[in-house]
This record gives structure tokens, sequence and C-alpha cells, in this order.
């Protein structure tokens, strides 16, 4: 068995001896051949010199080195693309994540999974990093169908077919489940052990969650609509075109009361009180349904435009070439 383990790095200069000592233990304990894959994601501490060191008397190290940071997706993105294994480990590189997790996850993957993603049942994070987690993780599970306690989890282990066929850019690393999941691959997980932080700092806060829920959006409809646009956009254009037909009657209706002039009826007093609050009545109604009308119409055109130029490109992009473009910029590499 040939493993994978991609290591994303950003400031992490005093756990990567540790870290790479503990990977030794684990895998000649059983027995697996590796390569392990750091990728230096702009780091401003000595993290590429340690690596540089690790490297010269472990041939089995690996190394990219990005300009600036670019993201942990962008770092996870150019460790796929060097990866040579049959299975692909992900974990990061402040010693939370324990390696000797690894055969849990390959025993998973024994089983027939072709993705399994860490749990954290028992985290040692703090409580405005947990709760607002959980939030998100319910979410994922309910918008997506990739159920998960745990999408956040930085440790998954993936079959090397799987990172062929999921592109990631943005934020979307998390989401990789999902987006095998809406492949057909099969997911599963397995519950880990979760170490609290011995050195530095965390390397992210709440806006974490408010991006990922922009990003759980961008997902659920490139995987349930991004080969059909124009479903979603026109399914939505001809909704509000509808509610722009029906209120043209009450707006009309409203109008002609508008303009109920005086009549021998209007002579008594209540019945004229009653016809004024009326017309009082239907101009603000008629000055609503004016603007819902407007709106439903030009937004509703707007989208159908919209999805037909989306559709259009989405034809376009299918039947055409295929330019690959990555999302970072590489300084060295080891």
């Amino acid at each position: 068995m040939f493993l994978s383990i991609i290591i994303p790095v950003y400031n992490e200069e005093e756990s990567l001896e540790e870290l790479i000592r503990q990977i030794e233990d684990v895998c000649e304990k059983n027995h697996y051949e590796k390569e392990v894959i750091f990728v230096d994601d702009g780091s401003r501490d000595t993290s590429w010199e340690v690596i540089r060191q690790l490297a010269e008397t472990r041939p089995y190290i690996h190394a990219v080195r990005f300009r600036r940071n670019f993201g942990k997706a962008a770092a996870l993105e150019a460790g796929f693309a060097k990866a040579t294994g049959e299975f692909v480990m992900t974990m990061d590189a402040d010693l939370q994540d324990d390696p000797a997790e690894i055969p849990n996850f390959l025993a998973k993957m024994a089983e027939g999974y072709d993705v399994v993603s860490g749990w954290k049942k028992v985290r040692h994070d703090p409580w405005h990093k947990v709760y607002p987690s959980r939030l998100f993780n319910w979410a994922v599970s309910k918008l997506s169908g990739v159920t998960l306690h745990d999408h956040n989890c930085g440790m998954k282990c993936y079959r090397g077919e799987v990172l062929k066929e999921v592109a990631i850019y943005g934020e979307r690393h998390r989401f990789i489940p999902v987006l095998a999941g809406a492949r057909g691959f099969r997911v599963s997980e397995v519950v880990i052990q979760h170490r609290a932080r011995q050195f530095g700092v965390s390397k992210y806060g709440f806006s974490r969650f408010l991006k990922g829920f922009m990003d759980l959006l961008s997902v659920k409809l490139a995987t349930t609509y991004g080969q059909r646009p124009l479903h979603v956009l026109g399914g939505t254009a001809i909704n509000l075109l509808l509610i722009y037909f029906l209120a043209e009657p009450f707006y009309l209706f409203a109008f002609m009361v508008m303009g109920v002039g005086d009549s021998s009826i209007m002579r008594n007093e209540e019945i004229s009180l009653a016809f004024n609050i009326l017309r009082y009545a239907s101009t603000i109604i008629s000055v609503i349904l004016w603007q819902i009308k407007n709106f439903c119409m030009t937004f509703g055109l707007m989208l159908l435009t919209g999805g037909i130029v989306a559709e259009l490109m989405t034809a376009f992009y299918q039947q055409g070439p295929k330019h690959a473009q990555t999302n970072f910029s590489v300084k060295e590499t080891i």
C-alpha cells in the first residue's frame, strides 16, 4: 500500500519535526510505503527552512512553497497535484490531528468507501468555535445529503481517483466529501482523537463560518444545477412573471376604485366616508402592487436572460476545450 500524506503548513515551525516523527512511527509499525507532501502556504516564520532540513535526510518528503498565502484550498490542490499514492491522507500541521489515527482511516476505506472523514467527537477548542461548527455541520448535512458530523475536520482520506474528479477553490476544501458524494463516490466517517494545540495559535476566526455558508450555497447550486443553470434561474423567473400577471387584475381594480367620482349615491355621508376610505386604501394598494409588478417583471426578465446565458456558457464549456488554471503561484519545490 502506497500512502500520500498532504500537510498544508502556515507558520508551524515548532510542530513539524515532531509531526514527522509520529508519522514515521505509524508507517513503520504498519509497513506503509509513504510520501509526505508539505505545502508551505506563505509562512512568515522558518517553516520552510525546517521542511528543507527534514527533506535532506528523508527522500520521501516533498514540498511546495507558495509565494504568498493563498489559503488551505489552494494548498491542498497543490498537494493533490503532486500526490501519487493509491490513498491520499490530509492532515493539519499543528499536531491536533493524531497520525496514530491513520490505520483507522485505512481500515474504513477497506470496507469499500472512497472518502473517509474524521469526526472530532470530543473537541479541545473554545465554545465559540465548537457551537458554530456544529450548526454549520448540521446545515451542510441537511442541504447536501452527505451526512457527516464534522465536515470541517482537516483529517480525511481519499482514494486517488476521487481527487481527479473533484475541483476545489475558494473555501471548498471542506466540501470535498459533498462534491465526491454528488459524483457517486461512497463517503463515511471515523471517530478520531482531537488533541489540544501545543504550539502557535489558530489560523481561523468566526468569519470562516460566514464564508463557509456562502460556499455551501455555491456547492449546493453547483452540485444540483451545475449542468442545468436555466432550471434554477428560469424557474425563479417564471414564478416572478406569474406573480406579475396575477397582480395585474388586482392593480387594475384598485386603480379603477381610485377613479370613482361623485354621484348621487355619494351624497350620503356614511357611504361617502366609506368610499373615501376605500379610495385611499386602493391608492396605497395600487402603489404597492405597481412596485411589486415592476420588480417581478424586471427581475424576472433579468433572471430568465441570465439563465439562458448561463445555459449557453455551460454547453460551450462542456463541448469546448478545457484549460487548466491553478489557483496559486509556486515559488519553489523540493
